[in-house]
């Protein structure tokens, strides 16, 4: 009899410690996921950033590529005001910034991208 109650003890012990390594295992997953996320919004936030700071606004587009599989695309284009700047005389222009950040990682294809206006000067 007790060594019946011992084998189903490891037995459940066995199933219980399986469970364990599988949530486990999801949860450095998802920490990795979430690591590799983050690192690609920073990416983007700070090309963004550097818009009009390290280069002058004006309508075209910049990419390049980061180490870690992270590729990286601004666009800047000129915001459709239906020409209510020039009819206002306005010395500055509505410009369009997009910035997309593309990656790969797991086999999986991840994009971030965040868009804002920001006021230039007129071409």
């Amino acid at each position: 009899m007790t060594l019946i109650e011992v084998l189903v003890a490891f037995v459940v012990l066995s199933l219980t410690l399986a469970v364990i390594m599988q949530i486990f295992s999801g949860g450095m997953r998802n920490a990795r996921l979430a690591g590799s996320y983050s690192r690609a919004l920073f990416l983007a936030e700070s090309r963004l950033d550097a818009v009009g700071v390290e280069h002058a606004l004006a309508a075209g587009e910049e990419s390049g590529r980061l180490g870690g599989g992270l590729n990286w695309r601004v666009a800047i284009t000129p915001h459709a005001d239906g020409g209510e700047a020039e009819r206002l005389m306005l010395p500055v222009r509505l410009y369009e910034v997009r910035v997309r950040v593309d990656g790969n990682e797991d086999g999986r294809e991840r994009r971030i991208e965040l868009a804002t206006l920001r006021l230039g000067p007129k071409p």
